[in-house]
């Protein structure tokens, strides 16, 4: 290793280090504001609750047996929806691609789905699958799958158009452009299409636990809403940021494995 490389990493090593203390330090920082805010009056600690309150409340809720059975059941739920949206999304994706009229026809259709607020097909999902748990991973795969649709597309479609032409030259077929060329180089995109769709699983999972669910971490955010047990909602959304982030980073690993094994080859 080079004298100049070596500096090169141990700088890099300095600004990790600095990038995760000041993270550290900002999370800590907001901590303390939230608590001083409602300590000194600056807000009502009864809408804002405090961080104290926040672990009583689910301090209780394990005591109660009620924690994990709430967490588990919307982890659950988000994990199903994302895994069945990420793959139908990327299947899909594939078929327009290959299929340029296919894309053609369906891409204002997908825009205005996009568009289109999920909740308002809330209804319409309980009446076809029912009101309990598949209602609410259909939310979770349609808030996903159309995301996951049009930002792997757009990926494909950039690959196909640098790669195509030198593929169709040496006699490629169009299935081998894709798996050869296309879906490689596109796997950054895919992988950024998955941390879009993780945010939109939870989404679809809390909307869905909103219309129709008797368990989960929705159902406590709405539950305490209605009688005013505030601190049940911010421990609630306390909850899901910690879930959340876990689900976020645990794809973010993926990333970098399969970046640094596509990155070998």
């Amino acid at each position: 290793m080079s004298a100049e490389h070596a500096d090169y990493l141990r700088k890099l090593k300095r600004r990790t280090r600095l990038t995760r203390a000041l993270r550290t330090a900002l999370f800590i920082l907001l901590i303390l504001a939230w608590d001083g805010a409602g300590r000194t009056g600056l807000l009502d600690p009864f809408i804002i609750s405090s961080p104290l309150r926040v672990v009583r409340t689910v301090a209780s809720l394990y005591r109660a047996g009620e924690l994990f059975g709430h967490i588990l059941t919307t982890f659950y739920e988000t994990v199903v929806g994302f895994v069945l949206g990420t793959a139908l999304g990327v299947l899909i994706a594939a078929v327009l691609w290959f299929v340029p009229l296919f894309e053609r026809v369906l891409d204002p259709y997908l825009v205005v789905l996009n568009a289109l607020p999920k909740i308002a097909l809330g209804p319409i999902l309980i009446v076809w699958v029912g009101a309990g748990p598949e209602a609410i991973i259909a939310m979770a795969l349609l808030v996903s799958t159309v995301v996951t649709v049009m930002t792997v597309l757009a990926g494909f479609i950039e690959a196909g158009r640098d790669k195509m032409r030198l593929f169709e030259t040496l006699g490629a077929t169009r299935t081998q452009a894709f798996f050869k060329g296309v879906l490689p180089a596109s796997v950054p995109t895919v992988m950024s299409a998955l941390k879009i769709s993780v945010g939109m699983s939870w989404v679809g999972v809390i909307v869905g636990e909103y219309l129709v669910s008797r368990r989960g971490l929705g159902y406590l955010i709405v539950y305490g809403g209605q009688v005013f047990k505030l601190d049940l909602v911010m421990a609630s959304i306390v909850i899901l940021c910690l879930l959340a982030a876990i689900m976020y980073y645990a794809v973010a690993f993926a990333e970098k494995k399969i970046g640094a094994r596509f990155g070998r080859q």
